[in-house]
């Protein structure tokens, strides 16, 4: 594999932090004036320049070039209309496996692109448009850089095994991150698992723990690590082949 270059290291890693904050805010803020669709827009007048800034970084240094462009659209274009699918219901998630095949094959930027690009234009499509998009957005961003960082093995049992595992992780760190953001809102004021404004990070943490048990999300985070797993299982001996062959071509070392 070529060294990543250090200003592409930088700035996934500068989204990544971003990020995490972002999603975090319930536990680092301490404020009682929470407006749901504003924090939304807040987060997704950061999100775009993000996503820009790392796509322009990326083709810059030669980390996506044009034939990787090109297959970048196509699997956008893609997921989006697979993730219609699922899109969540029941915990039934198809919009992942692609995202970290895709980012296993390419790296982490590409991956960040291809997870915050496809659920943009899924929602467009159908999945629904609501102050909980950029979130969305910014978890399968997340998604993609976590899987291009994942080590690269030789037998093609342990890279199977390594993509379900990470599979299994990321969906529940999706499932959290989904939640956090909007807990404060959805858990009301006056619960034990409410969220408590100056409490600190220790006591608001315990109370969202507490809040993902009592409302079942861990079960649903399942329900897409199992569909994650049994979808990558099932494509991505013939696509980590095909992206391959595709990377190759364009010059890309994996």
């Amino acid at each position: 594999m070529t060294r990543q270059p250090l200003i592409s290291k930088l700035s996934i890693a500068v989204a990544a932090i971003a990020s995490l904050l972002m999603f975090a805010w319930p536990l680092l803020i301490a404020t009682n004036s929470q407006n749901e669709n504003l924090l939304a827009q807040a987060v997704f007048l950061a999100l775009m320049p993000m996503m820009i800034v790392i796509t322009l970084v990326e083709f810059a240094t030669g980390e996506i070039g044009s034939r990787q462009l090109a297959i970048l659209g196509v699997m956008t274009a893609i997921n989006a209309v697979v993730r219609l699918l699922g899109a969540g219901t029941a915990g039934i998630e198809t919009a992942f496996f692609l995202i970290i095949i895709g980012a296993y094959v390419f790296r982490s930027g590409f991956g960040f692109i291809l997870g915050s690009s496809s659920i943009l234009v899924s929602a467009l499509l159908g999945a629904g448009v609501g102050p909980w998009l950029p979130f969305q957005m910014m978890a399968a961003g997340l998604v993609g850089i976590g899987a291009g960082a994942l080590p690269r093995f030789k037998p093609k049992a342990a890279q199977l095994l390594t993509l379900c595992l990470y599979a299994v992780f990321a969906s529940f760190v999706y499932g959290a991150l989904m939640t956090l953001w909007n807990w404060p809102f959805l858990a009301g004021g006056e619960s034990s698992v409410s969220y408590l404004a100056g409490a600190g990070l220790g006591p608001n943490l315990l109370r969202f723990l507490n809040y993902e048990i009592v409302t079942g999300g861990f079960l649903w985070d399942a329900g897409r690590a199992i569909t994650t797993c049994v979808l990558i299982l099932l494509t991505a001996p013939a696509l980590l082949a095909t992206l391959r062959r595709a990377a190759n071509r364009g010059g890309f070392e994996n």
